[in-house]
């Protein structure tokens, strides 16, 4: 026998005896580490969701669901329930009348409400009245519940960091005594407090959830008009900007990054590639995305997710709104975060 199949033979023998004892060698292992994730590129579009969510209003109570919310799973990530290997985001229906009732759970989640008004959601004893393309946070840990006191529907987006909390084994969730929580504050009075604020979007700081819970969409839209007056837009983003925790200049959420952002008209954007997983939905305005290979045209209402590390670029047709929120939070606290873009 030759001296390299003598070799061969006394390392396959080497790695029975460690798999014995639960080791492994390294140098046998099958995936090498490197940039991205197993999820890829998806849109979920609002003309094909929409009937859906309204027969599942037909089909189950809110009280039997306690919440109805449609998941939006990655396709390539199937039974895990996510978006992304970091993100959760499912679509939520209220009708009126309904009451989801309170609770309280490590992951932080977020609100986008996409259709309808009459909602509310209620934190820690404030109630945060729910209007269209309005971004409201239930930090981890916090009592809330939601109610819908208006006429039609309400459907908002529902972006959660639960994986962060599944992967640590921290997902810890409890319910509230009664069906809604005692309002003990005025709605309003956490904003009165610390403000309101949108930061430029390459603006850093640490810090905890932000104290306040709404960010209304009308004061959104007037700093995006500010700031696309001020100069000429970002070759990838066009005019983006990031919310803040108001105490600190801080992201909203020690997890998750959310942003908002306007492409002008016939905007044609440079491909831009990063290490955060981003999970997009279109509030104003029409265009397309080139993720990699694949390209989705979006219009207002979608849904679509960038996966980590693959490039992709905007085009706009008229002027094109678009929120977001990604795990960029926890990457830029970790250390981990990267990305190229164009000069």
């Amino acid at each position: 026998m030759s001296p390299a199949a003598v070799a061969n033979a006394d390392r396959a023998r080497f790695s029975r005896e460690l798999a014995a004892l639960n080791l492994k060698p390294l140098w046998e292992r099958e995936m090498r580490p490197g940039p991205g994730t197993a999820a890829v590129p998806a849109i979920w579009r609002w003309a094909e969701i929409r009937p859906f969510l309204m027969r599942g209003t037909e089909l189950i109570t809110a009280r039997e669901a306690e919440r109805r919310v449609l998941m939006l799973e990655n396709p390539a990530l199937p039974g895990s329930t996510f978006i992304a290997p970091t993100l959760f985001a499912g679509l939520q229906t209220i009708l009126p009348g309904e009451i989801a009732p309170t609770h309280r759970h490590t992951p932080n989640a977020l609100r986008f409400i996409i259709e309808g008004e009459g909602a509310y959601t209620a934190v820690d004893g404030e109630r945060t009245t729910m209007r269209p393309w309005d971004f409201v946070m239930t930090p981890g840990w916090t009592w809330h519940d939601h109610g819908n006191l208006g006429s039609a529907p309400v459907v908002w987006l529902d972006g959660l960091d639960t994986p962060f909390a599944n992967m640590m084994g921290a997902t810890f969730r409890e319910d509230y005594p009664e069906e809604t929580q005692p309002v003990t504050r005025p709605e309003g009075d956490a904003a009165a407090r610390y403000g309101a604020n949108l930061l430029p979007v390459d603006y850093r700081a640490p810090g905890q959830a932000s104290p306040i819970f709404s960010y209304p969409y009308e004061r959104t839209r007037e700093a995006l008009a500010r700031l696309a007056r001020s100069g000429p837009p970002h070759s990838s983003h066009g005019f983006k900007l990031r919310y803040a925790n108001p105490a600190n200049g801080g992201h909203p959420f020690r997890t998750m990054a959310v942003f908002m952002q306007v492409l002008p008209g016939k905007f044609a954007g440079r491909d831009y590639r990063c290490t955060e997983s981003t999970v997009f939905c279109v509030v104003e305005g029409s265009g397309s995305v080139a993720i990699g290979e694949t390209r989705f045209d979006f219009a207002p209402h979608d849904v679509f997710v960038v996966p980590s590390w693959e490039p992709y670029r905007l085009d706009a047709q008229g002027e094109c709104v678009l929120f977001s929120y990604s795990d960029r939070a926890a990457q830029e606290a970790l250390g981990f975060w990267r990305e190229l873009s164009p000069p």
